[in-house]
């Protein structure tokens, strides 16, 4: 009575899709060893499975691209559709350029080529956490939102001005996702090719500024003179309201 108590937290998860199950046993073990719990799945319509009803707990998901019933990229594409924000690792025994751009398009943020090492897997995992945990909180995936004149309805994939319909990307809504979340706040170029983009994978900011300026075309009253993204010269854009 009266002494202290020692308040633990429970470990972070990670959702492990790999169809290989000496693999998929012996990443288990190296991740338990590292204090997480593992959701381990043999195919992909169990691990989204596993993704949609643990949601809130799963930290970070490593997918394997060839697997039964639902290859790595599908299921990329389906966690993304419920969850924009949470870190996917793509594992592949292919190294090609096709395959790492797919990933990435599909929504993964980093891509590790088998074989692979135990150091590096690690690293790439905890690269991955330290970036999630610099960004905004996951929002719950359908909240709407509102910037200056327009409501952005993520579960729709579009925007609202009064009772225009403005359809938008995925990659779009999660962009005035993040300009709405730091409101006020300068977001550079390199912090929105990794929020978005999931890796640095833009050739130069001109690219961004492209990208930038054909969403202009669709949310701005002016695209010239733009109220909702705003260009802050040398550094990024801004979002103020």
């Amino acid at each position: 009575m009266g002494g202290s108590r020692t308040v633990s937290h429970p470990p972070q998860s990670v959702l492990l899709a790999e169809d290989d199950q000496n693999l998929r046993q012996g990443l288990a073990e190296l991740l338990a060893l590292e204090g997480f719990a593992c959701l381990s799945a043999p195919d992909g319509d169990t691990a989204l499975a596993l993704a949609r009803d643990h949601a809130p707990l799963i930290a970070i998901a490593i997918v394997d691209v060839t697997m039964p019933k639902l290859d790595g990229f599908a299921l990329c594409r389906k966690i993304r559709e419920h969850d924009p924000a949470l870190p996917i690792l793509i594992l592949s025994a292919r190294d090609t350029e096709t395959d790492r751009v797919l990933g990435l398009e599909y929504g993964a943020d980093d891509f590790l080529t088998k074989p692979f090492g135990a150091r590096e897997l690690l690293a790439r995992i905890r690269a991955l956490l330290r970036r999630a945990a610099l960004s905004p909180a996951r929002p719950p995936p359908t909240a709407r939102f509102i910037l200056g004149d327009i409501e952005v309805a993520p579960e729709e994939l579009r925007a609202y001005r009064g009772k225009r319909r403005i359809d938008l990307t995925k990659r779009e809504v999660t962009l005035l996702r993040i300009l709405h979340d730091r409101k006020g706040l300068v977001v550079s170029r390199n912090d929105l090719c990794d929020l978005c983009w999931g890796r640095d994978y833009m050739p130069n900011s001109r690219a961004v500024d492209q990208y930038i300026s054909a969403l202009r075309r669709k949310i701005e009253h002016d695209p010239a003179n733009p109220r909702i993204v705003r260009t802050v010269h040398g550094f990024g854009y801004r979002f103020d309201g």
